[in-house]
């Protein structure tokens, strides 16, 4: 696979994103050069017998037909700043593929609500460490919980090269939806958290997780979905973000019936947030505008849909600093004491 021709399409079709569209890139993804790089040392240890037994769909977003097994979590460090604290973990639940868990609490706030963060492939952690955006999200009083998606950052290793997230779209859209479902188990057994008071900020292929996991765990009572990636057919045919040596490989039947098994286009009716807002900047170019177009058709009756038309438009969004607005009033919005009973994620109705 060659890494230069994919970093020069990254680069060129994510233009908007990076440089026009997010003028103030406290929210957004930022380019992970560990991508275009050599995978890294391996650091799965064949002796580890912690996973032993684990199996995983990865046909299902959902956990019911998989048995993942959680290790004790490793404490990395608890940064103390002037209004918040941050923490890094390490969690794990499957043989190789250990994942970073920043958590970042406001001061002062016995049990906030907690947005977790996804964003789109290749973004790595860099946000999560920045001071300006560890700000931004707790200053009103969240938690933030950020993570990366599978063959991401950190989490791409021991891989051959030509193996990357969208060569294996089937195993990271499902292994990341398990993933956000398991970040999940562990946050409700912390005792700082309002757990019935959970949102989602998500962006890109980010977006398109978090709607495959809202459809089957209703813990995510607030979802923000900005520019996901789906259409399957439409986007591996006609994506710029697609390297053009690759593409015939990924319209071939086989490679999009698999993936068809997570069309977000699919799940996106059965989504089970209480809010869900779907955000659609139509001059972002990794998505082709007929796929655009039935991702917003496919958005339950009852949702917000927000169209920015251009850059500008979208602009004036970040310069009020008003990105987290929406999902921060309607997580304040939700009661904090009703019984979480009936939202385990187990036996989900509509998986």
């Amino acid at each position: 696979m060659h890494r230069k021709f994919r970093f020069l399409v990254f680069m060129r079709t994510l233009t908007f994103e990076f440089a026009l569209l997010f003028l103030l890139q406290t929210f957004l993804p930022q380019s992970s050069a560990a991508q275009f790089v050599p995978a890294s040392p391996p650091i799965a240890d064949p002796a580890d017998t912690r996973f032993q037994g684990v199996k995983e769909d990865w046909t299902a977003p959902g956990l019911r037909t998989s048995n993942l097994k959680p290790a004790a979590p490793l404490a990395g460090y608890i940064n103390d700043y002037p209004g918040y604290t941050v923490e890094l973990l390490q969690v794990q639940w499957r043989f190789g593929d250990p994942l970073d868990l920043y958590v970042m609490k406001p001061k002062g706030v016995k049990k906030p609500p907690v947005i977790l963060y996804l964003y789109g492939y290749p973004a790595g952690t860099d946000r999560f460490k920045d001071e300006n955006f560890q700000k931004a999200v707790t200053k009103d009083g969240f938690a933030a919980v950020g993570f990366v998606s599978a063959l991401t950052g950190h989490r791409y290793h021991d891989r051959p090269m030509r193996e990357w997230f969208i060569s294996e779209l089937q195993e990271c859209l499902a292994t990341s939806a398990h993933d956000v479902q398991m970040v999940l188990d562990y946050l409700a057994t912390r005792d700082d958290l309002d757990m019935n008071r959970v949102g989602m900020f998500t962006q890109g292929s980010g977006a398109s997780i978090g709607i495959l996991t809202s459809a089957v765990d209703p813990r995510i009572r607030v979802l923000d979905a900005l520019d996901p990636w789906g259409d399957w057919p439409t986007w591996m045919a006609t994506s710029p973000f697609v390297p053009e040596d690759e593409r015939a490989e990924y319209v071939k039947a086989e490679f999009l019936k698999k993936a068809a098994l997570l069309e977000p286009i699919e799940w996106l009716p059965k989504i089970q947030a209480k809010k869900f807002r779907l955000q659609d900047a139509i001059f972002e170019p990794n998505t082709p505008k007929a796929a655009k177009e039935k991702l917003r058709a496919a958005v339950p009756a009852d949702a917000a849909v927000v169209i920015y038309k251009t850059p500008e438009e979208f602009n004036e969004v970040v310069r009020g600093k008003n990105e987290l607005q929406w999902i921060q009033q309607e997580l304040r919005s939700l009661p904090s004491s009703y019984s979480s009973a009936a939202y385990v994620r187990a036996g989900s109705p509509k998986e």
